[in-house]
């Protein structure tokens, strides 16, 4: 035990070190993720360097590379116009949901590659296209799930795959947060579907859950049933203030997925299988802790240190490597579409109050 405690947070999905190069990359949009998480979380990487901010302006994208001591700032317009296109090799997305095929689209155009934030646009049908584009054009892409490279995740994904909690039985997982007070602005995007998609807090925050479970069980939803509420006033354009879900994965794997943006903080997943079980809480807003039981023995792993910021740093290095090294991408383009389906036939069920199929 003491020597899997010593090697939790080692990368192994690494292939190349700091000689290989490093990634030079362009942000889009400039909010409070992208400034406060995302950059410094480059920063900090081994394989990566902001050399380009991409906003609304040009005035506040100079403002904020001068003051985050980045080489160059350029309006949304002069990105799509390709200046300094040979400052950077590849995007960083993180504009609205909605916003993201127009960015990926030049990036294409302009052959770099993209890592774009989840979910990876506002509707299937957008999504596709954001997909089929890079792919006609042949570049990277890859959606921004941060769970993938977390230790916790790393490690749980590891003792599932060597039978430690027998055959999966079912799931539970929960992602909740006050958006309101975190925003306090009943006009934000998030509240937006024309911006955000099918609503906010599946989009938003249940998706954790259903990808990472996706990730660890190596397993797709078959079907789902699933039931919306929206009660406080500034929800009355989303449908989804509350969100719960009943899915079956392959091999009759239950789930249970609940989420809001109108509630306490809290985010867990639990796995439970014939032997043992696996809990990650929290889970999924940084700082992930692992309670492992199995017979009378239980063990708790905690990471304070490994934060949000940290769960970007090791995003970002993984896609880095992935490009210095050539290496196949997973999550790619397509295991993105995957959840835009899924979160679409979470919207139609409970529209329907049905049970929808999935075939993914």
């Amino acid at each position: 035990m003491r020597e899997w405690i010593d090697t939790y947070d080692e990368r192994t999905w690494q292939t190349t070190d700091e000689e290989s190069g490093t990634v030079r990359y362009a942000l889009i949009g400039l909010g409070w993720w992208t400034i406060d998480v995302a950059l410094p979380a480059i920063e900090s990487s081994d394989l990566g360097e902001v050399t380009v901010l991409v906003s609304s302006s040009s005035e506040k994208a100079d403002r904020l590379a001068a003051e985050n001591d980045v080489a160059r700032g350029l309006s949304y317009d002069e990105f799509h116009d390709g200046d300094a296109a040979d400052r950077y090799d590849a995007v960083y997305i993180g504009t609205p949901n909605a916003y993201h095929l127009e960015y990926a689209a030049t990036a294409a155009s302009l052959d770099k590659a993209v890592l774009c934030e989840k979910p990876m646009e506002a509707t299937v049908e957008r999504a596709t296209e954001l997909v089929e584009t890079c792919e006609r054009a042949d570049v990277p892409l890859m959606v921004a799930y941060r769970m993938h490279t977390e230790p916790a995740v790393q490690r749980a994904r590891e003792l599932i795959e060597d039978g430690f909690i027998g055959e999966p039985v079912s799931v539970y997982g929960h992602n909740s947060q006050p958006l309101l007070e975190m925003i306090p602005d009943p006009d934000q995007w998030r509240l937006d579907p024309d911006l955000s998609g099918y609503g906010t807090s599946v989009m938003d925050l249940g998706i954790y859950s259903i990808n990472t479970t996706r990730y660890l069980l190596q397993r797709e939803p078959v079907s789902v049933r699933s039931n919306m509420i929206s009660a406080h006033e500034a929800f009355d354009a989303v449908p989804d203030e509350r969100a719960s879900s009943l899915f079956v994965f392959e091999d009759d794997i239950q789930m249970i997925s609940t989420a809001s943006q109108h509630a306490h903080e809290d985010t867990e997943l639990k796995i439970t299988g014939t032997e043992g079980q696996i809990t990650l809480q929290p889970a999924f807003h940084g700082e992930c802790s692992m309670d492992l039981s199995r017979g009378d023995v239980s063990v708790s792993v905690e990471h304070e240190t490994f934060d949000a910021e940290a769960e970007m740093r090791e995003e970002f290095d993984y896609f880095a490597d992935r490009l210095l090294g050539d290496r196949e991408i997973y999550p790619d383009g397509r295991h993105g579409l995957g959840d835009m389906r899924i979160i679409e036939a979470i919207h139609e069920s409970a529209d329907r109050e049905d049970v929808v199929t999935l075939d993914l």
